[in-house]
């Protein structure tokens, strides 16, 4: 990896607001090098907290430091509940924070960048429409 994989995380309301992130995900999964960095914009600062709390900074913690091998693996290094961890896990590889990769029988999951950052206050200078 280089130090140039990053995932930004960002507030930012309107139409149209996953579509920059979506693209720098797809283009990392397909092996294709991603000149700014992966983006998820999410619509509201609630949503940021539901998502990105202690449970997920621990998460991805483990995740990147352990490399566990499978998501039971992940949930016994974390101490809590295989089906919760499940939960989050799938909840954090729609938004393309993490991805899984098969691991024979087993589902590992993968943090694919070096860095995350995370602003939490929204980007007044893109389409800034509400969101419902």
């Amino acid at each position: 990896m280089t130090g140039n994989n990053i995932l930004l995380v960002t507030i930012e309301g309107g139409e149209g607001m996953y579509e920059e992130g979506l693209e720098a995900i797809q283009s990392l999964k397909d092996g294709e090098p991603v000149e700014k960095p992966a983006k998820v914009t999410l619509p509201n600062e609630e949503l940021l907290g539901e998502i990105f709390n202690e449970r997920t900074y621990k998460l991805l913690r483990v995740i990147r430091e352990e490399s566990p091998t499978s998501i039971r693996e992940t949930a016994r290094l974390v101490d809590r509940d295989k089906k919760n961890v499940h939960a989050e896990l799938t909840k954090l590889e729609a938004l393309g924070v993490i991805r899984f990769e098969d691991d024979g029988h087993a589902k590992r999951p993968v943090f694919p960048y070096d860095n995350l950052f995370i602003t939490p206050f929204r980007d007044d200078s893109a389409n800034s429409s509400a969101v419902a």
